[in-house]
């Protein structure tokens, strides 16, 4: 075919195109502008009253009163989150469906053998709301002032140094492996049966290190039971901005581990409400109310594109996966 007949091929196409899509976007923009037409729900992978439940009941009532429609939090919690999360996966997708994701959604891919849904192709990711870095965590007794000490006294003694967790292939438990290796080191890890047991034996010296939420560990730090080595984030947390990152602590400048938060459509809901939903996340995070509760509870408020947090969903699965299957982390 001739240069001027695909030219011409090409025009014609794009016209016969054109009203197609013009219609589409027109209902885009319809579906947007009605959206929410009736309640909604957002799914949460965990029992009431932890931090994925917290921020989904925080956001639901905000929601509502900027939208007029109530926005149900919808707890099921069990393997993992990925009963919800499945859920979440197989909705319709008309933004009536939310999931107040968590950081395990893309650790669940290699960790667990076959999860029900795939952590990137089945959502559309609204944004993020909240960071929540821990903090590591050790015993008086441990003979060390810092994160280098720990590093060099662990070079000293492989594998003799103890830390516990709430369980294999938390983000707690993931965490700790991924420093362990980046600093070279061998420590052993014993898996608890909850965040509470894991604590408690870092506190009665049963274990040498620990890793928990940072509201979890600073009574304990200014009681001087537990002391402070580094917050787990990229900068230093607004909460307690004295304790340095591990990061920078450990001259690991690619270190990297805090708990994220945050809000996913199933895949194929329309552009328009994501994009409404975005918006509407922005104006709740920039709000004083919000931001001070939202820090009181001990999370760091953060806002992003939907584009932004795919691409983030993405790159921890490639980061959390290589660490799962290297650490042999097992689902308890």
């Amino acid at each position: 075919m001739s240069a001027d007949k695909l030219v011409r091929a090409f025009c014609t196409a794009l016209t016969l195109s054109s009203p197609m899509l013009a219609t589409a976007q027109v209902a885009q923009d319809t579906a947007a502008a009605a959206y929410p037409a009736r309640n909604a729900r957002i799914l949460v992978g965990f029992a009431a009253g932890g931090g994925t439940d917290v921020m989904a009941r925080l956001f639901a009532q905000r929601f509502a009163e900027s939208f007029g429609q109530t926005f149900v939090v919808d707890n099921r919690p069990g393997a993992g989150g990925n009963i919800a999360t499945e859920l979440a996966a197989k909705a319709s997708p008309d933004g009536h469906t939310l999931i107040m994701a968590v950081s395990s959604h893309a650790i669940n891919v290699t960790l667990y053998a076959r999860p029900p849904y795939d952590a990137v192709r089945d959502f559309a990711p609204v944004s993020l709301v909240a960071l929540a870095p821990n903090m590591l965590v050790a015993h008086p007794s441990l003979p060390i002032g810092s994160i280098k000490d720990l590093i060099a006294l662990a070079k000293e003694k492989p594998g003799e140094l103890v830390y516990s967790s709430p369980g294999s292939g938390t983000a707690q438990h993931l965490a700790m492996e991924y420093f362990r290796s980046m600093a070279g080191i061998k420590l052993l890890h014993v898996p608890y049966n909850g965040g509470a047991p894991a604590i408690a034996a870092a506190l009665a010296g049963q274990v040498q290190l620990h890793t928990n939420s940072l509201p979890t560990n600073l009574p304990h730090i200014k009681a001087g039971r537990l002391r402070a080595l580094g917050v787990t984030s990229a900068q230093r947390s607004q909460i307690a901005p004295d304790i340095p990152t591990v990061a920078e602590a450990a001259a690991l400048p690619r270190y990297e581990a805090s708990v994220w938060y945050g809000l996913l459509a199933p895949a194929g809901t329309p552009i328009g409400i994501i994009r409404k939903l975005n918006a509407e996340v922005q104006k709740q995070i920039q709000h004083p109310d919000v931001h001070r509760r939202m820090l009181s509870l001990g999370f760091e408020p953060f806002r992003n594109t939907p584009e932004a947090y795919l691409e983030l969903i993405k790159s921890d699965v490639v980061k959390w996966g290589k660490v799962v299957r290297d650490s042999g982390a097992k689902v308890d």
